[in-house]
């Protein structure tokens, strides 16, 4: 008879991959679609439970409630964002602790507190900035030529003030820097375009915005920022 842990070992092994839901998640992530992303989270969650042991189905989970977060912020419902970004958060912890030398881990773990630090605000968004900038900066340390990695530290400096050591310009550099390792990185363009209309560079701005949008014509949000940016 086989040990209990030879038996774990066993169903690990035949325990099927996390699925992959990226399609529906950014086509409804980009439609603004909070009812799909309800039903997406939904069904991440009870994955994850079903695959305790299994960090992928954790890490899924918590990229479905970054998106819900995302869009959430998008249409200012702080509530709604806060509830997911905490949500998120205790399933990327899981995910990080299983297996932390996985940098994608860090990195949507850090974007989570971020999203909580603003939609929290006050002393809450110090303690979950601290966790967002921790986090991310460890992802960089383990995969540095991730042009995700440098696009989500540029978010973090953009709403981290430059009196705790972020601010517009650090973030520019950051998107800048996505930019360069992936210069079809549609989020990269719309958040630099977001990141240049915030210290004027309105010209500038839109020409990101455009470009953001012609490599992802649905991001809703996108559309609504070159919408808003002035023409000079």
């Amino acid at each position: 008879m086989p040990s209990l842990l030879v038996f774990a070992l066993l169903l690990a092994a035949d325990a099927p991959p996390a699925p992959d839901m990226g399609k529906d998640l950014w086509k409804a992530r980009d439609l603004q679609d909070r009812a799909a992303l309800q039903r997406i989270t939904s069904e991440a969650a009870a994955n994850a439970e079903r695959h305790a042991g299994d960090a992928e189905y954790h890490y899924k989970s918590a990229l479905a409630q970054s998106a819900l977060a995302e869009v959430a912020t998008e249409v200012r419902d702080k509530a709604q964002a806060r509830t997911a970004a905490e949500t998120g958060i205790k399933s990327a912890e899981r995910a990080v602790s299983l297996k932390p030398e996985r940098a994608e881990y860090h990195r949507i773990l850090g974007t989570l507190c971020g999203q909580d630090a603003a939609a929290t605000g006050g002393l809450g968004a110090l303690k979950y900035g601290r966790c967002a900038l921790d986090e991310v900066n460890k992802a960089l340390e383990i995969d540095p030529k991730s042009a995700v990695n440098h696009m989500s530290h540029g978010v973090g400096n953009y709403y981290l003030p430059q009196a705790l050591g972020g601010g517009i310009d650090l973030a520019i550099k950051d998107f800048q820097d996505a930019l360069n390792l992936d210069s079809k990185s549609a989020e990269a363009h719309l958040w630099l375009g977001v990141a240049l209309r915030k210290v004027n560079r309105n010209v500038e701005a839109r020409k990101e915005l455009a470009k953001a949008i012609q490599l992802n014509p649905a991001r809703v949000w996108a559309k609504q920022q070159l919408e808003k940016t002035p023409l000079n």
